[in-house]
C-alpha cells in the first residue's frame, strides 16, 4: 500500500493514500465506495491555477518563512524529520534538499511550494 504520514509536532495526524485504494478499503469495511468528490477536483484545479511559478516563495526564503511563523530552526527540523544543523544547511544555501523535504518544510510553513521545484 503507498501509504505516507503526515505528522505535526512529531505526532502522526494525517494518511495520505491514493484514491484507488481508500476505494478498495471502503469496499473492504463493507461501505459504499463514493465517485470523487467534485470539491477535491475543484481544489485541485484551484491549486493548479493560482501556485504559478512566480507566486511560490524561493527556497533561500526559507529562514525568513520560518521566523515569520515563530519557528525555531530545532522546532521545524524535528517536526519535518531532519538535523537542525542540515536545516541551518539549506536556509544557508549550502544544501539542497530532496523533493520529500522540500514539500515537509513547505507543508510546515503553509506555503504551495517553492519556486524551481522538480
Amino acid at each position: 500500500m503507498d501509504l505516507q504520514i503526515i505528522s505535526r509536532d512529531g505526532e502522526p495526524e494525517y494518511a495520505v493514500l491514493p484514491w484507488a485504494q481508500y476505494q478498495a478499503l471502503l469496499r473492504a469495511a463493507g461501505v459504499a465506495p463514493s465517485p470523487e468528490p467534485e470539491a477535491a477536483t475543484h481544489i485541485q484545479a484551484e491549486s493548479e491555477q493560482s501556485s504559478s511559478a512566480a507566486d511560490l516563495p524561493s527556497l533561500s526564503q526559507l529562514g525568513a518563512l520560518r521566523e515569520a511563523k515563530g519557528l525555531a530552526v530545532a522546532q521545524l527540523a524535528r517536526t519535518v524529520g531532519i538535523s537542525p544543523s542540515y536545516l541551518d544547511l539549506i536556509e544557508s544555501g549550502a544544501r539542497e534538499p530532496d523533493a520529500a523535504i522540500r514539500r515537509s518544510l513547505a507543508w510546515e510553513l503553509g506555503v504551495a511550494g517553492w519556486r524551481g521545484e522538480a
